[in-house]
């Protein structure tokens, strides 16, 4: 028997004024994390596939800052987010 892999996604929300690290605002897997990806591509907001690191910040709780054991993951990220800004 064949298990189907459900889709899972993570959005993340980083305001250094605000914020002392990135925190989860979005998570989910299946149509939630269709949704969480169409919303994305509906506001022009880049995209970075990362499964490991959405299997970890799956486990966190909405609105949870980031741990720093993820910081350089999560550092990465953003600067390719930063990067395809720039070139918008």
């Amino acid at each position: 028997m064949k298990t189907e892999s459900r889709k899972k996604a993570a959005a993340l929300r980083y305001k250094p004024e605000k914020d002392a690290a990135p925190k989860v605002v979005a998570k989910g897997s299946g149509t939630i994390a269709e949704k969480i990806l169409q919303i994305a591509l509906e506001h022009n907001i880049p995209l970075k596939e990362d499964q490991q690191l959405v299997e970890v910040l799956s486990t966190l709780d909405l609105y949870q800052e980031i741990p720093p054991e993820l910081y350089r993951a999560v550092a990465e990220i953003l600067a390719f987010v930063y990067s395809m800004t720039k070139k918008a």
